[in-house]
């Protein structure tokens, strides 16, 4: 939608699941054509992104990769991008591989949650392989680029250990959040009546598409477990503190974490 809006491109062909998602996808203006044939649209563009879980990103590269001429560019908007990468490897020769992620998104899926501002403002990692042509490479930061996005570049393993702690942490954080307040609420519903905005935007990721998490995590395991060590052991220092009544202890510690906040606060 940003790239027709922007008028970037000469024709964007959407392939879709669901027939009724044909004219979905034009009439929302995200699309010149849609089709449930993937092959079939991959094989005259000259640039095709994917934008569906993770391990069916995996998946597409080889089913789809066959059918792409020689030359065409292949991105992905996927969240973890070493499993990516790898299986982009195997692509035919002439095939222009670049691995990408924007660090955008919203808990709500489906193509009705689509909106062309999205990537406004965000940064738009690149992961470029080996085998990427510096031409493919400056093909998808100018897409990046067009609809709004701060270009940066990651190798693949240091973008999912990166990401664990910004994104994936953060989700299963939320859903252990809500477990808890559930866990509350099974015998105190009014629980679900006090709770305020505190609760509503750290709970928010608990929102997230199920399945598209699923892979997030089973595709970056190790990263995401270290993290989770990480935080247990954060929360356990100041829980330690709280439970010994360190108050200045658990102040001095509060401070520096909301100092810390503060320095690096996301846009």
């Amino acid at each position: 939608m940003a790239l027709r809006q922007a008028h970037a491109v000469g024709e964007v062909v959407g392939v879709v699941r669901r027939p009724e998602a044909v004219a979905e996808a034009i009439e929302m203006g995200a699309v010149d054509r849609a089709t449930m044939n993937g092959p079939a649209a991959v094989a005259e563009a000259d640039v095709v992104v994917l934008a569906t879980p993770v391990r069916t990103i995996i998946r597409q590269i080889a089913e789809l990769g066959p059918h792409m001429r020689p030359g065409t560019v292949l991105t992905d908007m996927g969240s973890t991008k070493r499993a990516i990468c790898q299986a982009m490897e195997a692509l035919p020769r002439g095939v222009q591989p670049v691995g990408s992620h924007p660090m955008c998104g919203k808990e709500r899926s489906g193509i009705a949650a689509a909106e062309p501002g999205l990537f406004r403002d965000r940064i738009w990692v690149v992961s470029p392989l080996d085998r990427s042509s510096p031409e493919a490479v400056q093909t998808v930061e100018a897409l990046g680029r067009i609809v709004g996005s701060r270009i940066i570049h990651l190798d693949p393993a240091r973008h999912d250990q990166l990401v664990a702690a910004v994104s994936h942490l953060p989700y299963l954080l939320s859903c252990g959040l809500v477990a808890t307040v559930d866990a509350l609420g099974q015998y105190d519903p009014e629980v679900w009546t006090v709770a305020a905005s505190g609760f509503r935007d750290t709970s928010r990721l608990a929102a997230s598409d199920v399945r598209m998490m699923l892979d997030i995590l089973l595709t970056n395991r190790e990263a995401v477990l270290a993290m989770v060590e990480r935080f247990e052991a954060d929360i356990r220092a100041l829980a330690d503190r709280l439970r010994h009544g360190d108050e200045a202890g658990l102040a001095v510690r509060l401070e520096q974490i909301r100092g810390i906040r503060q320095e690096h606060s996301p846009r």
